[in-house]
């Protein structure tokens, strides 16, 4: 029986060699938040505000170490910052570069914000660094690795000292069993190492880790992340509700995200039953005094379609097939 598509990664098959890792040069922490919690660290006093996007992940909420200074904002129908935000001069903003395909947006804000931009680089694994921003990666999204986070620090940024290093081995389980097995039968195991990040304290990359993110082509990664986004966005763009910028403006998309114009959580759920699994960006992230906003809409109709490096045609015509 063939393997589910999409969902979480199973253990790499690496090149056998050590490649060039493209973070060498950050700060190699254990987990995404915790670069996120590096950086708040990092922020020279005194701080007024930091300005967060409503639609984006409850771990950044959860991880910014000033939650009493956190304002959040709304984005527009082009994932940018809906009205323009002037920051003081004590102020700070966070600006996601969403599915990885915001990196000349994100260049254009960097050089309105300069050292006050914080960029979660959390879906695009392979966005320029832009010197003198803050901005934090996460290679869990993209490669099977069980941990993993990488910190930019702007020029103004205080030295923070991190000298105990993270031991990945007992969250190793459901990388092996994918591999082996297929994403169901790992998929409880899953669960429970994703737990296991939510409370790990800040530590330096795990050698596990490290070792497998220099063993990676990430030529040809790259390569068929943009082919197969590419072919999916041939066939479904015409449908697509979103407006998506064209592809010589980023890197490497993480998804091919997608809002069709029939019932999404439909085809959600014949997805699912076909074995092809997309995650939802993010639950509960409507209030009670928002439920009609943009943000609350993407979060029950955006569906991020898997176009990564795992995927060949075969894969590809079978999720355009359903979402027709």
């Amino acid at each position: 029986m063939s393997d589910a598509i999409g969902g979480y990664f199973g253990e790499e098959v690496l090149t056998g060699k050590f490649n060039a890792f493209i973070h060498e040069n950050g700060v190699l922490i254990n987990t995404g938040r915790n670069a996120l919690k590096y950086i708040c660290q990092s922020i020279p006093d005194p701080i007024e505000k930091i300005f967060v996007p409503q639609y984006t992940c409850p771990v950044v909420w959860e991880s910014i170490c000033f939650a009493d200074k956190v304002i959040p904002y709304p984005i527009n129908r082009e994932l940018e910052i809906a009205e323009d935000i002037l920051l003081g001069e004590n102020d700070y903003i966070v600006v996601n570069n969403y599915f990885g395909i915001k990196d000349a947006y994100i260049k254009q804000l960097s050089k309105k914000y300069g050292n006050h931009l914080i960029i979660d680089n959390a879906q695009a694994f392979f966005a320029p660094v832009i010197l003198n921003t803050y901005a934090f990666y996460s290679p869990r999204k993209f490669f099977g690795v069980p941990d993993g986070g990488i910190a930019y620090m702007a020029l103004n940024a205080k030295p923070i000292t991190c000298n105990m290093q993270d031991d990945s081995s007992e969250r190793l389980s459901h990388l092996k069993i994918r591999r082996e097995r297929g994403a169901e039968a790992g998929f409880a195991l899953y669960q429970q190492n994703e737990h296991k990040l939510n409370d790990l304290p800040i530590l330096r990359m795990s050698d596990y880790t490290h070792d497998v993110l220099r063993g990676i082509d990430y030529n040809t990664v790259i390569e068929r992340r943009r082919e197969n986004y590419q072919l999916l966005h041939e066939a479904l763009g015409a449908r697509n509700a979103l407006s998506l910028p064209t592809m010589d403006t980023f890197s490497c998309p993480m998804v091919y995200p997608y809002i069709g114009k029939r019932d999404n959580e439909a085809l959600r759920k014949t997805l699912r039953e076909n074995r092809i699994y997309t995650a939802t960006y993010w639950l509960n992230i409507g209030s009670a005094n928002n439920v009609n906003s943009y943000e609350e809409f993407l979060s029950r109709n955006l569906i991020p379609l898997p176009c990564d490096q795992r995927l060949n045609e075969n894969d590809l015509m079978k999720i355009i097939e359903l979402c027709q």
